[in-house]
């Protein structure tokens, strides 16, 4: 599988829809490829969301995490298609996407997004 697949994203009902409730889902196993060298990248991933009527899938969030393992592309895209990708499947009333990339060439990077329903 050489690309990012959002459809491998399912979502099951959320029992509780009025009661507010923080998820969080976190990975030290995530991984993808530098663009221009081919080398894996490897973070650490914490998703943390409030459910409105569904919650994501964790099987099916982890089968569309590894989507990523083969695919070149740049820290911030990573963390903005993640969020972008769960926003649309799950709409919830709030998520943040934080991803910490191990060490390369002595730079270790952390990039966090985040989205609040209006």
């Amino acid at each position: 599988m050489n690309k990012i697949d959002p459809k491998l994203l399912k979502a099951i009902d959320y029992e509780y829809p009025g009661k507010r409730i923080e998820i969080v889902i976190e990975t030290d196993e995530f991984t993808c490829l530098c663009p221009w060298s081919g080398l894996p990248d490897f973070a650490r991933l914490r998703i943390s969301y409030i459910p409105a009527k569904v919650c994501v899938e964790l099987k099916s969030l982890k089968f569309y995490l590894y989507s990523y393992r083969n695919v070149g592309i740049v820290h911030e895209s990573v963390v903005n298609r993640i969020l972008s990708d769960l926003v649309k499947n799950i709409k919830p009333k709030e998520m943040n996407i934080d991803a910490t990339f191990n060490i390369r060439g002595g730079l270790k990077t952390t990039v966090r997004a985040e989205y609040k329903k209006r």
